[in-house]
């Protein structure tokens, strides 16, 4: 205990480097802030500060980083943009092989691409020429439901 007191220091250089590997291990900023407050702790600990005063030095610097960058860390993000897939999103396609999610077949053709194509429900198919609306994209597949149960179920909102 005497030696890590003697030498918080590397106890902070540690935590430092944690906090550096998760933010490299990540997509978002989302520890940087905490390797910033570790860094804070780490120059007290050399200058002598007590392990209370560290971690308090830690909590606040890391606090006023999070406080102070996040907004302008959001600010500079790339914010999220549809792609050209997530435009189908809605669009009506027609079948162009069976879709059926027991067998696992089926494609339909959509906005000039014809996509793997799954139904909404199990116990439904669609058979080629069937009129689909796109609900969602699920890796590669394109998840539809019947184009005039989507009009029907818009109608009955409105309604």
């Amino acid at each position: 205990m005497i030696f890590l007191t003697a030498n918080a220091w590397i106890l902070w250089i540690a935590v430092i480097v944690m906090f550096l590997v998760i933010e490299a291990a990540t997509v978002g900023l989302t520890s940087i802030w905490f390797a910033v407050g570790g860094l804070a702790a780490m120059i007290a600990a050399l200058f002598g500060a007590q392990m209370a005063a560290q971690f308090i030095w830690f909590l606040a610097v890391s606090i006023a980083a999070l406080i102070i960058t996040k907004p302008l860390a959001r600010r500079w993000s790339a914010t999220h943009q549809p792609t050209n897939a997530d435009r189908i999103l809605g669009m009506e396609g027609v079948v162009t092989e069976t879709i059926d999610n027991i067998a696992g077949t089926g494609a339909v053709a959509m906005d000039g691409k014809v996509w793997t194509g799954r139904s909404d429900k199990d116990d439904v198919r669609f058979q080629p020429g069937d009129r689909v609306s796109a609900l969602r994209i699920e890796g590669v597949k394109l998840i539809v439901t019947a184009a005039a149960a989507r009009d029907a179920a818009e109608n009955k909102k409105e309604n």
